[in-house]
């Protein structure tokens, strides 16, 4: 179980600069995950800024949920509090056939704590879900570069660059390096775009 505070640049690209940026800089390490979203019925996550998911990997799973920070140590990137708990891949599997059957499930450690104090009679259902290849770079200054290619079920699929660190300066200097090296275009339509707002926006019934 972890809770951290979560501070990162997200822009979305072009395929062609998504293959530029991953073939400039080494790799660290690239793997698959899967992505399984909740919501209320009358939306509450998204009403308070609220995103809960289960995450599978290919030998291990979590579920983590995503609350807004009350004091901000910044103003121009993505910030929130991520709480998780860790799931073998078996206890994940077992509560998404639970959640895919209409069943009433229960999220362990303290997501399923801050769900029970602040949710208390809201049932939680299984919404939508997005695939992604990650990869982790080594980019400017030894600062991770994490590169995002996700399906989602309607069949739509988007690149993502996300710069992660807990100095403000420290993502602000590395876009912008990224942004005159790639020559990116940086706007209100490809910044900052949460990835539950994109699977809920490309979902299909389950």
């Amino acid at each position: 179980m972890s809770e951290n505070r979560e501070i990162e640049a997200k822009v979305l690209l072009s395929q062609v600069n998504y293959q530029r940026i991953q073939q400039t800089f080494p790799l660290k390490a690239r793997f698959r995950q899967q992505n399984f979203y909740f919501e209320t019925p009358n939306k509450r996550l998204k009403q308070a800024k609220t995103s809960l998911r289960i995450r599978c990997y290919e030998d291990r799973g979590e579920c983590t949920l995503k609350v807004p920070e009350q004091q901000q140590w910044q103003q121009r990137f993505h910030e929130s509090r991520e709480l998780n708990a860790d799931l073998t891949l078996a206890e994940a599997h077992a509560l998404l056939a639970a959640a895919k059957a209409g069943n009433t499930i229960t999220f362990p450690g303290i997501v399923g704590q801050y769900l029970a104090a602040h949710y208390p009679d809201a049932p939680l259902k299984l919404v939508t879900w997005s695939k992604t290849d990650r990869s982790l770079l080594s980019g400017p200054d030894q600062v991770e570069l994490t590169l995002d290619d996700t399906s989602y079920p309607d069949g739509y699929r988007d690149y993502e660059l996300e710069i992660e660190n807990h100095v403000p300066a420290v993502i602000a200097k590395v876009q912008a390096e990224l942004t005159a090296t790639f020559k990116l275009t940086i706007t209100a339509t490809n910044r900052n775009q949460s990835k539950i707002g994109r699977a809920f926006k490309h979902q299909r019934a389950l």
